[in-house]
């Protein structure tokens, strides 16, 4: 077993945040009880934040960036997990405090970690990354409010970033009636009618000040925008419907009033998928390896590597980065 291993290293120099390709060691490595060899990465909105430190993600220098990982156990202190497994992880401060998936190894706390369903191999997994696993909470969310198929259209904002896509494909294959909404609508139409949309709309409607109250249009939502769009979908949101937020990519803000709230007995359930307990993260995996359409998942699916990550942080910032990106390591 070589002891080196390629590393994406993040560092500050004065008030500049340095990012690296370099060689590291196990010496190198954080306190764990689980070493594994990273197969897979991915690059989500919050790791383009971070690469570019655009926003204080990372808060301990010098760091691994990579939110997401997928590998194989390599060694375990933890008795349940052994040599073998195919684990993956996802928050818990990897990428922020603890190093990361940007990594050929990364060695983490049991705790953290997750054995991968049969179904899903790492590819798939990273393919899936925290912003599929995030949907997949998200489409609970939803559920645990009685929104159901029957119930009317559920909007999904940023419908072409990776929370966007796979909400859109876990959706379709559950029965419910899609709507996408996208900057990029109609240049994406037939991309986002492939993940199962049923009728695309233009961002735009939803991006500028509206009316505290407006005409009801869904049963439910899952948004990752936040600010005036966040607030747009809840004033149209139908009566006892329910938004799961989980991202704030239009901004932190939210310029709402109570009145969706106490006049159509609305539900804004919020979704953080960094602390979420072991048990439901389980059930959020068991559940994308049911519902998730594999080739649709495939077609939203696009391969780098780690060189190509800095140019990658950039893009996803700019709204350039369609569907999900997996780093083979």
């Amino acid at each position: 077993m070589k002891d080196k291993f390629r590393a994406l290293l993040a560092r500050k120099e004065g008030d500049q945040q340095i990012v690296t390709m370099t060689e590291l060691s196990d010496a190198d490595l954080m306190e764990g009880d689980v070493t594994v060899a990273v197969e897979h990465s991915t690059v989500n909105y919050k790791d383009g934040l971070a690469l570019t430190g655009k926003a204080p993600i990372i808060r301990k220098f010098p760091l691994i960036p990579g939110i997401d990982l997928a590998g194989t156990v390599m060694r375990s202190k933890d008795p349940r997990f052994g040599a073998g497994d195919y684990v993956v992880v996802n928050g818990f401060g990897l990428g922020e405090t603890h190093h990361g998936g940007y990594a050929e190894r990364a060695r983490i706390k049991g705790d953290w970690v997750i054995k991968l369903p049969e179904t899903i191999s790492t590819a798939r997994a990273m393919a899936i990354g925290t912003a599929g696993y995030t949907a997949m909470l998200c489409v609970l969310a939803l559920e645990k409010e009685g929104i159901t198929p029957g119930r009317g259209d559920v909007l999904v904002t940023g419908a072409v970033g990776g929370v966007g896509s796979v909400a859109i494909a876990l959706l379709a294959k559950l029965g419910y009636r899609v709507v996408a909404s996208s900057r990029r609508a109609k240049q994406e139409a037939d991309y986002l009618r492939e993940l199962g949309a049923d009728e695309t709309i233009d961002a735009r409607d939803l991006a500028g000040a509206g009316k505290p109250l407006g005409k009801e249009r869904w049963a439910g939502a899952i948004d990752s925008l936040g600010s005036q769009t966040l607030a747009n979908v809840l004033s149209q949101t139908k009566y006892d419907g329910a938004v799961a937020a989980c991202g704030l990519a239009q901004g932190p803000d939210l310029p709402a009033t109570v009145m969706p709230f106490i006049l159509r007995d609305v539900t804004l359930a919020g979704v953080n998928s960094v602390e979420t307990p072991r048990a439901k993260r389980e059930e959020a995996w068991k559940r994308l390896a049911n519902d998730l359409d594999f080739a649709k998942l495939e077609r939203m699916t696009t391969r780098a590597r780690l060189d190509d990550l800095p140019s990658l942080a950039a893009e996803i910032l700019a709204g350039k980065v369609k569907g999900r990106v997996v780093i083979d390591l």
